[in-house]
């Protein structure tokens, strides 16, 4: 019997393929108003190290944020993050009387808390873990009953955050509590294999766990079993010498880092894979990259090579690229030889 979170998940799906189209999706973009290039300088007195560093609130932003001279960029870019910061955690928590109505951290509060996370990592004040640490405790009173199992998108998600964030505290009872119950997580054997709701999205949840814990703390033997099923998956709707693994999603063979090929690699290449395993990844790459667009752009699913609309992260290059400079450190061991081995 199909579930009611099954069917609002097709409809989403119908919903996301109709929106696809040339004339849906061509307004789906902000304008980019940036100068192609502006030669970089140095600030040559204390005064324009001052403005260099100032991010001014008149006019274009954007321009204000990313004007020249380039050596403090860093900082002012440090200083409009942490800025922005405080207005994102303000609108999504303190303004909605702490109220949890997403918990994900895709569109949801899980997002402000990995934020905060992110901003303790820079910054080392303690006032943002313990709020992240907060936010992550209600997001876990909201997704106790969710049967979504992904880093993004699911319960595997909050407790992989919460974990890492109790690490941090120094509060083992939480961190025991949060490993407890990413371990009962259970993947329903039609799970499948994309990012934001499948296999390679718990994946992405084991991979932070081992980053931010120590490796071994989601066992690789546990990890390995799913890896098989993505691969046996991949390679039954592959074509070897041409495209070695591909994969579904509600019917879409999809490119892009959310539901596609993207993401999945992307996933794939930091797990233990076999040699011929890792062939795999490699020419199903090349295969994307000498079928990408002209523009240097992808498409959004296989049979979707004449319509260069999306750039997106869920759909075109920006996944895409993510997924190349992974690319680059694993299997090429350096950027500069990636020509070698795609092309």
């Amino acid at each position: 019997m199909v579930t009611h979170v099954m069917r609002l998940k097709i409809k989403t799906a119908t919903v996301l393929r109709s929106s696809l189209t040339p004339e849906a999706m061509s307004n789906r973009f902000f304008p980019n108003p940036m100068p192609e290039f502006i030669p970089e300088s140095t600030p040559s007195t204390q005064q324009e190290l001052q403005e260099a560093v100032t991010v001014t609130t008149g006019g274009d932003s954007l321009l204000n944020l990313l004007a020249m001279p380039h050596a403090p960029l860093s900082q002012r870019l440090k200083r409009a993050a942490l800025d922005l910061k405080e207005t994102i955690v303000m609108e999504t928590w303190g303004l909605t009387g702490q109220r949890v109505g997403d918990f994900t951290l895709y569109c949801g509060l899980l997002g402000t808390a990995f934020l905060l996370l992110k901003s303790y990592h820079v910054t080392c004040n303690t006032n943002d873990l313990a709020l992240c640490s907060q936010i992550v405790k209600s997001c876990d009173a909201a997704s106790l009953s969710s049967r979504d199992v992904t880093f993004i998108c699911g319960r595997a998600g909050v407790c992989a955050l919460g974990a890492v964030a109790a690490k941090h505290a120094g509060d083992d009872e939480s961190l025991r509590y949060y490993l407890a119950q990413f371990q009962q997580i259970k993947l329903p054997k039609d799970l499948p294999d994309e990012l934001l709701y499948g296999k390679g999205g718990f994946l992405w949840a084991c991979l932070f766990l081992n980053k931010h814990l120590g490796q071994g703390t989601v066992p690789s033997s546990y990890t390995a079993t799913v890896v098989d099923e993505i691969i046996k998956n991949g390679r039954a709707l592959g074509q070897k010498r041409k495209c070695p693994l591909m994969f579904e999603w509600y019917g879409e063979k999809y490119w892009g880092a959310a539901h596609g090929l993207a993401g999945i690699m992307n996933v794939l290449m930091d797990m233990e894979l076999k040699p011929d395993e890792l062939e795999d990844v490699r020419g199903t790459l090349k295969y994307m990259i000498h079928n990408r667009f002209p523009s240097g752009n992808y498409p959004a699913s296989d049979k979707d090579k004449k319509s260069d609309v999306l750039v997106h992260w869920c759909h075109g290059a920006p996944g895409m690229a993510l997924t190349l400079v992974k690319a680059a450190k694993v299997i090429t061991c350096s950027i500069n030889s990636i020509d070698t081995m795609f092309f």
